[in-house]
């Protein structure tokens, strides 16, 4: 198991930035917030807000990011980039089910994989750039992968809501 490090430094509010495992402090969630509601605020911006340089605020994020705690991407719409079809596929697994999951992680087209309880054993998001790029995603990369047992196909018809603003406990 990674063991978290603190960033230690002169600068104020560097010393208690993790405490236990997938905990952080109080100024890194706000932090981890201030991002939620705008991915390209800069460090001025977050540390006049906060109370901490911009220095601080940049050794706090690059550690955030460094510890797999959060990604700072651009989201985009799959309809404007091309990809007219996505869908959720639900994969029951007849062996390994984290086999499974790691030769999914090989499949460009799949952007994230959830191991389950329940109905299925994985959820896997997809997306296409039409039906017949959709069924060679399913047929002839996903069900060819040993251990997958049945495979069910949500398409989606309307992305009704998406929100990253979520924030932090």
């Amino acid at each position: 198991m990674k063991k978290k490090q603190s960033i230690v430094s002169s600068d104020q509010g560097n010393e208690s930035q993790t405490t236990h495992e997938g905990t952080l402090d109080a100024i890194n969630k706000r932090i981890v917030a201030l991002l939620q509601e705008d991915g390209r605020r800069s460090y001025v911006s977050i540390g006049k807000e906060i109370g901490l340089s911009e220095a601080a605020v940049r050794l706090r994020v690059q550690k955030m990011l460094d510890d797999g705690v959060m990604q700072i991407v651009a989201v985009t719409n799959p309809m404007e980039m091309g990809f007219r079809r996505q869908a959720m596929v639900g994969i029951t697994v007849d062996g390994d089910i984290e086999y499974v999951a790691q030769k999914l992680k090989d499949i460009r087209q799949i952007d994230y994989i959830i191991i389950t309880a329940g109905r299925f054993d994985i959820l896997a998001e997809v997306f296409a750039e039409d039906d017949e790029s959709m069924l060679e995603l399913v047929n002839r990369q996903i069900r060819k992968i040993d251990g997958i047992d049945r495979t069910e196909l949500f398409t989606y018809m309307r992305l009704e809501s998406q929100r990253y603003d979520w924030g932090v406990r």
